[in-house]
């Protein structure tokens, strides 16, 4: 077992007596043996760590992660992929989907469930919403809920058919279950492939409007409070997408949602010079979006932030931009990003710990003695290079790697193992 004593960090966790306290945390054969200052221990093998100016905090929790297994791993597997994750801070992950077959019977929910076993980081599969994501019959979502899925989604793929995600929607308030909603009106999208607006103009490329996801998000309010079933947003982007959400909640409606940390640095000026590592989906949107966002993120309308990692080969991103793939790498910049946003350890701990667990109903890691020990620790003014010796994914499709990033994960802790950063 890996024993740790960790020394005069500032605990932040909601809710808990320790909370804004400084202290010391003894780990002991995977749980926690004691909480105070000061500590001592004869323990073997006990690993000590000065964790002063540091942050410990619950392991953070990404509801959108995309990994290539089963049949995609040249893109991410297992391994890489959960490295990739304890190095940016999070010890739980919901699994998109969209892999080669798709997660859309209890079979592939049993193999994920098998293959992760025994891994610092807890991997919790998504199940498709659709047959083969295909929006035309629903999937068998009871079953794989059975087998281990947390909730449904077609992953990248919006549900165009108001019909089948009101189904959807009925189905699975039956069994509690949980839908998640890619919004985006394809038939106002088009194969659009950035933001409509003022740089898609001067660049003379097709837009992707911020009415095609605001189109489906009336759509799917409109929907959940009809069958007063819970859905949740993915990866929001737009103004006008907050003020739905805001009013929705006001309103009773049953809803959630999230939005991805590069949708809150990075604007569609960086477009410019046709790079496509900013090429993403949801496309990155105007500065009065970004601005939005991070007001919805503060004054509670977004639940969450997400890495939305999205590994690729480099001959999916290395060609010209209109036909390369969309998507970055995003599990170990998702803490820097979300500070240089501007928010507070004490609300990046709260919409990248707590409300992910919250949404999907799952256990929140409390700190008390006696309790398994899921933890991170982390140093939110310490500079790092993200390049090819820090990368712990298998793909390097980030506009960020080579540069020099603010905030850093130390360690994290889970299932009796740690990483160290």
């Amino acid at each position: 077992m890996n024993n740790l004593l960790i020394q005069s960090a500032t605990i932040l966790h909601p809710g808990n007596k320790m909370h804004g306290k400084v202290a010391d945390i003894l780990v002991l054969d995977g749980k926690i043996s004691e909480i105070g200052k000061g500590i001592k221990t004869s323990a073997k093998n006990t690993t000590i760590i000065d964790a002063k100016n540091q942050y410990f905090s619950a392991g953070f929790f990404d509801l959108n992660v995309n990994f290539g297994d089963p049949g995609l791993e040249s893109k991410e597997d297992l391994i890489t992929g959960t490295s990739a994750a304890a190095a940016g801070g999070f010890t739980g992950l919901a699994l998109m989907p969209n892999t080669q077959p798709p997660i859309h019977s209890k079979a592939e929910v049993a193999y994920l469930v098998n293959r992760s076993k025994n891994y610092l980081v807890d991997i919790y599969p998504l199940g498709c919403i659709s047959h083969n994501c295909e929006g035309k019959e629903l999937a068998e979502m009871y079953d794989m809920q059975q087998t281990g899925a947390v909730a449904f989604t077609d992953g990248k793929k919006p549900v165009s058919n108001a019909g089948l995600m009101s189904r959807a929607l009925l189905y699975t308030k039956s069994f509690k279950g949980l839908i998640f909603s890619h919004a985006e009106d394809q038939d106002i999208a088009g194969k659009a492939k950035m933001n409509e607006g003022v740089m898609s103009t001067y660049l003379g490329m097709k837009g992707n409007p911020s009415l095609a996801e605001e189109l489906m998000i009336s759509r799917d309010i409109y929907l959940a409070e009809y069958n007063d079933a819970p859905i949740h947003f993915s990866t929001i982007s737009a103004a006008g997408s907050v003020d739905l959400i805001r009013k929705a909640k006001k309103a009773g409606v049953k809803v959630s949602c999230d939005v991805a940390a590069h949708a809150l640095v990075l604007t569609e000026d960086l477009l410019e010079g046709f790079d496509s590592n900013y090429k993403v989906k949801p496309p990155l949107r105007t500065r009065a979006d970004q601005k939005a966002l991070i007001s919805g993120l503060k004054d509670g309308t977004i639940d969450a932030i997400v890495s939305q990692h999205t590994p690729h080969e480099i001959e999916f991103k290395n060609v010209e931009f209109e036909i390369a793939s969309y998507g970055i790498t995003g599990l170990q910049t998702a803490l820097p990003l979300a500070l240089k946003a501007g928010l507070s350890p004490e609300q990046i701990v709260e919409k990248m710990a707590v409300n992910p667990r919250k949404i999907l109903g799952l256990q929140y890691p409390d700190l008390e003695v006696g309790l398994p020990a899921n933890f991170i620790l982390f140093d939110p003014s310490e500079e790092w290079t993200f390049d090819e010796k820090t990368n712990y994914s298998r793909s390097e499709n980030s506009p960020f790697m080579g540069k020099k990033l603010t905030g850093k994960i130390k360690l994290a802790y889970n299932n009796a193992q740690y990483f160290t950063y």
